[in-house]
């Protein structure tokens, strides 16, 4: 028998990568506390987090080697933002896979998002799952941010893994209402990001700029957000 004929189930991951054969890669284990941050939706997240490795990385909204890794480095990792926000209208920039404005919107069907995407192919994607998921609290808007034509003024911003927080102000902040606010999920460098956006910061007139972590003794890696309220 040819080896690419060789069963890749019957072959030790070893010798498939020797062989060249893909390593079934397993969606990680549910953690505890995936119930605690949603509770009675939790089977909603579940069909979400389901449906996102089933077509994920075919469509191009994960990486191939975030299986592992997608419950607590993806879905709880936005999840623990959700208290944060506030009963009212949320925008997600750059929604891409729907992390975090789906996770949220599931997290919190209380509040109502809309959830900005440029590309087309991540519109149908999120559009897909407003509807398979039932949503009701959820709207996809196609557009660049600084090019969304929104029916009223948000009341709150998120954004993760868009762009720094220096460029990411002058795209967000005309989209929200005075008083609005925005939640940026960070990474480490969130306090420096906010040391470097000084001068955006006065131009838009931003108030109360603080980095606050989330998730410590909950989460493998705590969640950083920068959240800042404009005048």
């Amino acid at each position: 028998m040819p080896e690419s004929a060789v069963p890749a189930s019957n072959v030790p991951e070893s010798v498939e990568a020797e062989l060249g054969l893909a390593v079934p890669v397993e969606l990680e284990i549910e953690p505890i506390a995936a119930a605690d941050l949603f509770g009675a939706q939790i089977d909603v997240i579940r069909a979400y987090t389901s449906n996102l490795a089933d077509q994920g990385e075919i469509l191009g909204l994960i990486g191939p080697l975030e299986l592992p890794r997608l419950w607590s480095r993806h879905i709880l990792n936005c999840a623990i933002v959700a208290p944060l926000l506030r009963p009212g209208l949320v925008g997600d920039v750059g929604s891409g896979a729907g992390l975090p404005g789906l996770v949220l919107a599931i997290a919190r069907p209380d509040v109502e998002f809309v959830l900005i995407e440029p590309m087309e192919r991540r519109v149908a994607w999120l559009n897909d799952q407003v509807a398979a998921l039932q949503l009701r609290n959820v709207t996809v808007v196609r557009a660049r941010a600084e090019e969304a034509r929104l029916a009223r003024p948000l009341d709150q911003v998120t954004a993760r893994a868009v762009s720094a927080f220096s460029k990411l102000i002058p795209l967000t902040v005309p989209l929200l209402r005075t008083g609005g606010e925005l939640i940026l999920m960070k990474g480490e460098g969130a306090q420096r990001e906010v040391g470097a956006a000084a001068k955006p910061i006065k131009k838009y007139r931003l108030r109360d700029v603080e980095v606050i972590t989330l998730g410590a003794g909950v989460l493998p890696e705590v969640t950083r957000v920068i959240r800042a309220t404009v005048d």
